[in-house]
């Protein structure tokens, strides 16, 4: 009974928590000037990507035990269907050009009276986002079947050679007219679609950081409920002891795959969310090195914890991309030039942090607790203290 008492309030205080930064997002976006803090909306919207695709992947190796690198190919699947679903059926000719126009011709925002009206934008984004993660959860299932049988590294690097197929796949010219070959697909929704507007076009309330937020905390929210249903208890028992898990009744088989498949769902989610932000949807972009990103920072988080992924993935889209930013700038004093500050050195000096990280934080910032784990220990000492 005190257990539930203390999971409701953690709840409860989740949500307050995110209200409240849901509304930060709006206060921000709508008083800062967006031309000269760009860089402040770009790490908060990728942050909100990295963030739902490193929780999905903390599921899969923080909380089922299962090693896989398969993130950035779930991504361009969910990127890709979102982007062909969602292409307004008039500018296809111009997106296909090199191939006389696409295959698909249809378009989900259209079916709803199309993406400038508010019914076509919300329902057709939203109808084309779940159909991005099921598309990636159902190639997940496929692949599944055989590279589940597989462990640790092995598993690791079965799926690592899935994401390098398919990316290949998707750039072979014979799919062009779905696909576009290795060109770029664009004119689809993205975040900044759902900016507010007048008669004349202009801005007058801005939303598509707070629409990322939305996007990220509604799935990020999901998986949280699955890990503490039934489900999350039997991965959690598979990732501590597969034969003790087998000798409870757990069938090993179905439950690795179910949460292989819904971590790829997210991922894919992800991956259109990824494409929204980047307003383009390219092959070539999701390559090994972002899966390797989003491994480090479950890693920095602290594998098995969501807070932990979540406050990561914005430090280290921050770090990465804006706050060290000034270091590939060469400088001159006087006649005095400052060594090593050139194009490249701010990855150096990023490299050296996540280093000094590493072996500080053997366990992450968060190690396998949630924030508000910490919060509670620390006020049992101040109450053990009084």
């Amino acid at each position: 009974m005190l257990q539930q008492t203390k999971s409701k309030k953690g709840t409860f205080l989740a949500l307050i928590l995110t209200a409240a930064l849901l509304v930060l997002t709006i206060v921000l976006e709508n008083t800062l000037d967006p031309n000269t803090n760009i860089m402040l909306f770009t790490t908060l919207k990728k942050g909100a990507v990295y963030a739902l695709v490193a929780v999905s992947m903390n599921l899969l190796n923080g909380f089922t035990g299962l090693f896989s690198l398969g993130q950035a190919g779930f991504m361009l699947l969910g990127a890709y269907t979102y982007a062909i679903l969602t292409i307004p059926v008039a500018d296809r000719a111009s997106v296909y050009y090199i191939y006389n126009g696409s295959a698909v011709n249809f378009s989900l925002p259209d079916l709803f009276g199309g993406a400038d009206t508010v019914p076509g934008l919300i329902l057709g984004v939203l109808i084309a986002l779940i159909l991005a993660g099921c598309v990636a959860a159902a190639v997940a299932w496929l692949i599944g079947l055989p590279v589940l049988r597989l462990k640790s590294d092995y598993l690791a690097i079965a799926t690592l050679g899935f994401g390098e197929i398919v990316r290949a796949i998707f750039q072979w010219d014979a799919l062009g007219p779905v696909t576009n070959g290795a060109n770029a697909l664009k004119n689809f929704p993205t975040f900044s679609s759902f900016n507010i507007t007048n008669e004349s076009g202009q801005v007058v309330l801005r939303l598509s950081t707070f629409v990322a937020f939305l996007i990220a905390a509604v799935c990020i929210a999901i998986i949280v409920m699955l890990i503490n249903s039934s489900y999350g208890r039997a991965f959690k028992a598979i990732r501590e002891d597969e034969i003790a898990a087998e000798a409870m009744g757990i069938n090993l088989a179905k439950h690795k795959r179910l949460s292989f498949c819904i971590s790829s769902f997210f991922a894919g989610v992800g991956g259109a969310m990824f494409a929204m932000f980047a307003n383009q949807a390219q092959a070539k972009t999701f390559t090994t090195a972002m899966t390797y990103e989003i491994l480090l920072i479950v890693v920095i988080g602290g594998i098995g914890s969501v807070s932990g992924s979540c406050i990561a993935s914005f430090l280290y889209v921050a770090a990465s991309e804006w706050w060290l930013r000034f270091l590939d700038a060469e400088t001159t004093i006087g006649t005095f030039k400052v060594p090593f500050l050139r194009n490249g050195f701010r990855m150096v000096v990023f490299s050296i942090i996540i280093m000094i990280v590493v072996l500080f934080f053997r366990r992450g910032l968060m190690g396998d607790k949630e924030l508000f784990d910490l919060f509670r220990a620390r006020r049992k000492k101040k109450e053990a203290a009084k």
